[in-house]
């Protein structure tokens, strides 16, 4: 009779444009926990995609495929693999293939902006999630009854998100930690030269003032608020006061440590957010526009076309958040 464990098995689902790099980390982890030298294997796998033919990551490498939109058994794990694009390039038939498997009552994840398509399938609706901080705006104003997190991973009992890249290999140490114990877990960080494995509270992004080079608490602290209070912009002597300094005081930290006016780099700020949105989302202009704090259809139109040249209504039309409607 053998002592081997079960092997726990994975159906990683590409979608075109996927991180090539999240991916690698989570399957590389599968990969040498099956090289334990005191057991195993633990983990199968297979890699799939919608149509059974290779996929294209988004720097244009393709990665061959076990196979289609397969049916799975119901220990299977499925992972969603994403990235640019997501909306456009998730079909009807995905979707549909996703809500019948984990009706199942299996385990699903998702990598990077594969947490889109975990949304837009209905499936993560009161879940705590988590995605790349650079789509977190858009889900959060498309799918509100969502509770994103600022955590490179997120656990929410059979779901789990991850924002991708080195992200990854994070939650699925941990994973493996839970499935498996400490020592593999151990084991397979060490073998991938990962000393020091995150926990899933740990931020996605450098702290605003490493992240800035600003090295002034109070004026951090301002541009803080300003992150924080897009929709309804603060004005200059509110901010100032939340801050404790005068308004005088605050434009010249502005000025010298970040080369601006406190308004100018508020309002490079709503124009950031206006372009994350016209890009990843089906938002209308108008929506857009009330989003990110503008009053004005035209002052929002005339801003954007002065720091992007192109007006916000021709702005990323192809990679709005939506399915492909082809079966």
């Amino acid at each position: 009779m053998s002592d081997a464990p079960p092997l726990r098995s994975y159906a990683f689902l590409l979608i075109p444009g996927f991180s090539q790099l999240g991916f690698a980390c989570a399957l590389e982890a599968l990969s040498l926990a099956n090289r334990y030298p005191s057991g195993g294997p633990f983990y199968s796998w297979r890699v799939l995609s919608e149509t059974g033919e290779p996929v294209r990551a988004y720097n244009g490498v393709p990665v061959g495929v076990d196979g289609g939109l397969e049916e799975l058994v119901r220990d299977e794990t499925i992972v969603i693999c994403a990235g640019e694009d997501v909306g456009q390039n998730t079909s009807r038939k995905a979707l549909n293939w996703l809500r019948r498997e984990v009706r199942k009552g299996m385990d699903y994840g998702a990598l990077s902006s594969g947490t889109y398509v975990l949304a837009l399938a209905g499936l993560v609706a009161g879940k705590r999630v988590t995605t790349h901080w650079e789509y977190r705006s858009a889900l959060t104003e498309v799918l509100p009854d969502v509770i994103m997190e600022d955590s490179i991973f997120s656990v929410d009992g059979r779901v789990f998100t991850t924002a991708g890249g080195a992200a990854s290999m994070d939650m699925m140490l941990d994973r493996i930690r839970r499935e498996h114990g400490d020592d593999l877990a151990t084991w397979v960080a060490d073998q991938m030269v990962y000393t020091d494995p995150r926990l899933p509270d740990h931020a996605q992004r450098t702290a605003l003032q490493p992240r800035t080079r600003v090295r002034n608490a109070k004026l951090a602290l301002a541009m803080q608020i300003m992150e924080n209070n897009i929709e309804d912009p603060l004005t200059p002597d509110e901010i100032s006061a939340l801050v404790g300094l005068s308004t005088r005081q605050l434009e010249r930290l502005f000025d010298r440590y970040v080369g601006n006016s406190p308004k100018r780099h508020y309002l490079r700020l709503r124009l950031e957010k206006a372009r994350d949105l016209l890009r990843q989302t089906d938002f209308s202009v108008t929506d857009v526009c009330v989003t990110c704090g503008f009053k004005s259809l035209s002052h929002f139109s005339k801003s954007y076309r002065a720091a992007y040249g192109i007006s916000p209504g021709l702005e990323g039309g192809s990679a709005r958040l939506m399915w492909r409607d082809d079966g």
